[in-house]
């Protein structure tokens, strides 16, 4: 099999609680390069889920239900790190030590109950427009963290549960392009919604650069963080256009 084939299934499996693939040794190498295609297939599940709701259960169960749907196929694997950092970054010079600790502080409580509150505030805004805001959220916060590797180093040199990603990368032009071919082909559909996806492409770009110049780099926890809240700002964002274009 060939190995970008066999990190796909790696991807899908580090990414996501689905099912492996029959009959293929995955690979986790070089994971984080089709970690935007596993974000487009989990957008477009909770994107099949909202329209399979709408007009059938009130307006807060469909939200509640769409985001319990996203936290569940993702294992809520980059929701720790969205708290991690959070605590990181209230603790000033003992930020990695904050981040490392397994205990959850204030801060990152906080931080998870605003990031939950603010992702169902933009798909009640979002309404109809929900389903292509899911898949571009989707696919835009999972590329967040390839720039965050590209443009800033490591905060645990020794080791980390995301030194892997740095021991395979090959640069952004080569690790990139799954997730320009992604985008080639997305915008070549039908009906492409064009201004959601600048929308929900602005911060996939803010957010790692963001939080690598506070942290001095970037994590295993803080490419989580990246994840977690592009995803959140680009559906507010996305929100705000539809608004705007009524």
């Amino acid at each position: 099999m060939p190995l970008w084939l066999r990190d796909l299934a790696g991807a899908w499996i580090f990414y996501s609680v689905l099912p492996a693939w029959p009959g293929l040794q995955p690979r986790f190498e070089r994971i984080a390069r089709f970690a935007p295609w596993i974000g487009l297939l989990l957008g477009l599940v909770q994107a099949w889920l909202w329209l399979l709701l709408q007009g059938r259960v009130p307006l807060a169960a469909q939200v509640a239900l769409v985001l319990a749907l996203g936290i569940t196929l993702s294992g809520g694997l980059h929701l720790d790190g969205v708290m991690d950092t959070a605590d990181g970054l209230a603790a000033g010079d003992r930020c990695l030590e904050a981040m490392e600790d397994s205990r959850v502080g204030a801060s990152g409580v906080q931080a998870l109950l605003v990031l939950v509150l603010l992702r169902g505030a933009a798909l009640v805004c979002l309404g109809v427009g929900a389903p292509a805001a899911l898949l571009w959220a989707g696919f835009w916060s999972r590329a967040s963290p390839l720039l965050a590797m590209a443009c800033f180093p490591y905060l645990r040199p020794e080791g980390g549960s995301a030194a892997f990603h740095r021991a395979h990368w090959r640069g952004l032009g080569r690790e990139g392009r799954p997730t320009l071919l992604a985008l080639v082909l997305l915008l070549a559909l039908p009906g492409a919604a064009w201004s959601f996806a600048l929308a929900a492409a602005l911060p996939a770009l803010v957010v790692p650069f963001w939080l690598g110049r506070r942290l001095g780099g970037h994590s295993g926890d803080s490419y989580g963080a990246c994840v977690e809240w592009s995803e959140a700002v680009a559906l507010l964002l996305v929100a705000l256009v539809r608004v705007l274009q009524r």
